[in-house]
């Protein structure tokens, strides 16, 4: 196990004794860890115990094909690259390949300098990704990464941790915030963050702003939230309403409920609630939620109304 820690692994998947035998030549003599499996299942039952730095997959093969294997080792190893291996040069073929999770893929007959440079390569890209990965967690920031179907492909601690609390105080699946995902992504992200609805106006509220798009199918977002130490004063100017409105506003951004703020702001709650009445259509508000939405908007430097629209 020690000389898997300290070298590059390669897991090598194919059915072929002369490909595996070449390829484990050419892999050891450029000081490379090789782990072989003859089939997806084999492969599948490596990666529980040993994690590699690259997957070399064969398309076809028996008891489970290239095709599955590699979906099924894009759930638990969501960055690790995956090389096809294939004698199927056709364009259909390719496309199934990078579909089921493949990063590369190399016609058969195999040439190793073509390999090596292959696995260099997506290797060092990796390793790049996962320390900004690391510096991100360092930083306790809170950044995850999703596909354009809204899952999640990796998360900071920080992010992970809110996500989950969000999908257990909501008492709801990690694929109802996929969809929320997917179809903000699909309707036009830019300038628009993204509140995820909570049905208690006291829990924990999620709001998404949209980073960079990171690779073909990865989009880098971050949670954002309010800062206590806001002056309401800048919701007062902006919205056009009262400073003791924009005083009730910031803390209905915050989650808080009109008995929370009547506390906070040492008022009734019935004031609250007329404050709340009166603002609402000045800003142009029917709900609680929208209004919250408009206040983390504002607060965050985004646009109040629907995203615009991209091709």
């Amino acid at each position: 196990m020690q000389a898997f820690k300290d070298k590059l692994t390669v897991l090598v998947v194919d059915d072929s004794p002369e490909s595996l035998g070449m390829i484990n030549m050419a892999l050891d003599d450029a000081g490379i860890a090789v782990l072989i499996a003859l089939n997806g299942q084999q492969a599948l039952n490596v990666i529980e115990h040993v994690t590699p730095d690259v997957v070399l997959l064969d398309a076809i093969m028996p008891v489970m094909d290239g095709f599955e294997c590699a979906r099924e080792v894009r759930k638990k190893l969501p960055l690790t690259p995956i090389i096809f291996m294939t004698g199927l040069s056709d364009v259909e073929h390719i496309v199934k390949a990078f579909d089921a999770g493949g990063n590369d893929y190399i016609v058969k007959p195999i040439r190793p300098e073509e390999l090596m440079v292959r696995i260099r390569q997506h290797s060092n890209n990796t390793r790049m990704l996962l320390e900004a990965q690391k510096t991100l967690d360092a930083m306790r920031q809170h950044v995850f990464c999703i596909n354009q179907s809204g899952r999640i492909i990796w998360a900071t601690p920080e992010a992970q941790i809110l996500l989950n609390q969000y999908s257990q105080q909501e008492n709801t699946t990690t694929s109802h915030v996929h969809e929320c995902l997917s179809s903000w992504l699909s309707s036009g992200k830019e300038g628009h963050d993204l509140v995820l609805p909570t049905q208690n106006h006291h829990e924990l509220m999620l709001t998404v702003h949209y980073f960079k798009q990171s690779e073909e199918d990865e989009y880098l977002l971050k949670i954002q939230s309010p800062n206590v130490s806001i002056d309401p004063s800048s919701l007062e100017d902006s919205l056009k309403i009262t400073y003791r409105e924009a005083e009730v506003l910031l803390w209905v951004a915050h989650g808080k409920t009109n008995r929370e703020i009547a506390e906070i702001l040492a008022m009734s709650p019935r004031t609250v609630n007329k404050h709340l009445e009166q603002m609402y259509p000045k800003i142009g508000a029917n709900n609680r939620t929208t209004a919250a939405s408009i206040a983390i908007q504002m607060i965050l430097g985004g646009h109040i109304g629907s995203p615009n629209i991209t091709n």
